[in-house]
């Protein structure tokens, strides 16, 4: 909770209190908590009051009549009256239960608390958007209309001056951020008032911060993000590769991710919905991951040509293209797969969680780290035979790392700011889990891109039950 909204809840807590204190206490403590309440409100009209914050406010305003009755009364010359303990102590009860449900429901679905990236580069970000003009818009009708997609990219930068604004979460403006996360709990089916603190949220990275001095080279992350999902829903994790020396950039699919704000203003609203139907279901998917491997590969050869049409702010010029992973959450997982597929530019691949929809050929060629949530009696039964085929089959040495304790929501940013109920984000902590995933991808990175030594198999081993798939090795 906010500092406004620490003192509206300490103010109500106070007044509902003061009925029993002694009574030399009971008129200081009931004006002051009055004069903070006050102060309080006044400010969050002006910031925007939560709704996490509203049985608080209700709370206080059904003790404050009772609590300043008798201050009244007093100075007017009449006698104080106060009721009977058996009966005020059901008000009181009440008020109070009222007024913690807000603390209750703040904690549930918190303003999200970015972690501190951990590594020595402070983080800079920017949002920029192509068009592909050799590729028609399979969502659309018009014939001239081009694939469009918007990137955001998350880098190594130079430490920014003290005071500098964070960037927003979720969108470059809080109306966009609102927007998105809008569309993003109507495609679940939650009213939007309950993730109204999301679009508030900053995360740790500096917009347009130069990048980081020294002229060195930084390997570069793909990314594209799950089913409805959008570029900012593992933000968490882009940063904390970003503080250790790589490029992330992660991709917004029109008519794919729940909604995408492009330069101009408009807005484009995701489309894709599944039938009820799984064999239809599955040919969609096919269809929908094959658009978004073009994607991918499209944003790699924008990001290959600086100052040619492609990127020309920073981090232009410092990118290594030569040194590219692909990776994924869910439906953008089995995208990362399958770009892999189509485009031997791609050295390394990163599934989270991704069912390997479409083709199983050809044959993979890149070392694959595939992270999963525990196998239960729920999980489609379809899904560890595929996953599993798709790492025997390919010609370099695979990982599938089964983490106990996540959940599908684990692998993204949604423990940040969801309820932590396990089956949603997992048991494993809003703190820990985007330390997981950032953790074991690192270890995969470094090995894969940066050919650094150490034991991958016992780092990755570490957090969880590992299964290695050696090329050749088909048993």
């Amino acid at each position: 909770m906010s500092p406004p909204e620490l003192l509206a809840l300490l103010a109500a807590v106070a007044l509902v209190a003061a009925r029993w204190l002694p009574s030399a206490a009971r008129p200081a403590v009931t004006l002051a908590a009055a004069a903070a309440l006050l102060l309080s409100v006044i400010v969050l009209s002006v910031t925007g009051i939560r709704w996490q914050l509203l049985p608080v406010l209700a709370g206080a305003a059904v003790a404050l009549p009772f609590a300043l009755a008798p201050l009244l009364r007093r100075r007017t010359g009449r006698p104080a009256r106060r009721a009977r303990w058996w009966l005020a102590l059901p008000g009181s009860v009440a008020c109070a239960g009222l007024i913690a449900t807000g603390p209750v429901a703040a904690w549930a679905f918190p303003v999200p608390d970015f972690p501190e990236p951990s590594g020595r580069y402070a983080v800079g970000t920017r949002v920029v958007q192509w068009t592909d003009p050799r590729r028609a818009e399979s969502f659309t009708a018009d014939p001239h209309d081009r694939r469009t997609v918007v990137v955001q990219l998350w880098y190594p930068a130079r430490k920014s001056p003290d005071g500098v604004r964070r960037a927003q979460y979720l969108g470059r403006t809080e109306q966009e951020a609102r927007t998105v996360s809008e569309a993003l709990a109507r495609q679940v089916g939650l009213p939007g008032f309950l993730v109204d603190g999301v679009p508030r949220a900053r995360s740790r990275a500096a917009v347009d911060a130069p990048v980081a001095d020294g002229g060195e080279r930084f390997p570069v992350v793909l990314f594209s993000p799950g089913s409805g999902g959008v570029r900012t829903q593992n933000t968490a994790w882009a940063e904390e590769l970003a503080s250790h020396g790589y490029v992330v950039a992660a991709l917004d699919h029109p008519y794919d991710s729940a909604a995408v704000v492009l330069a101009d203003g408009r807005t484009v609203h995701g489309e894709t919905a599944s039938t009820g139907d799984r064999d239809e279901d599955d040919e969609l998917a096919a269809d929908w991951t094959a658009v978004r491997a073009a994607d991918l590969g499209f944003v790699l050869t924008q990001l290959e040509r600086p100052g040619r049409g492609g990127i020309t702010g920073p981090p232009a010029g410092r990118l290594d293209t030569g040194r590219v992973a692909v990776a994924g959450h869910s439906m953008g997982g089995a995208a990362a797969l399958r770009a892999a597929r189509r485009d031997r530019r791609f050295d390394a691949v990163i599934d989270l969680d991704g069912y390997p929809h479409g083709p199983a050929s050809p044959a993979l060629h890149q070392p694959v780290l595939a992270l999963t949530q525990a196998i239960t009696p729920a999980t489609d039964p379809r899904y560890l035979p595929r996953l599993t085929e798709a790492l025997r089959h390919n010609t370099a040495t695979s990982y599938r790392l089964t983490v106990p304790g996540a959940a599908h929501l684990t692998f993204m940013d949604g423990p940040l700011y969801l309820p932590p109920v396990p089956s949603i984000t997992g048991s494993l902590g809003r703190a820990e889990s985007p330390r997981l995933v950032a953790a074991t991808t690192l270890a995969f990175l470094d090995a894969t891109l940066r050919h650094r030594p150490g034991d991958l198999t016992g780092a990755l081993s570490a957090h969880g039950d590992l299964t290695v798939h050696h090329p050749g090795d088909r048993g």
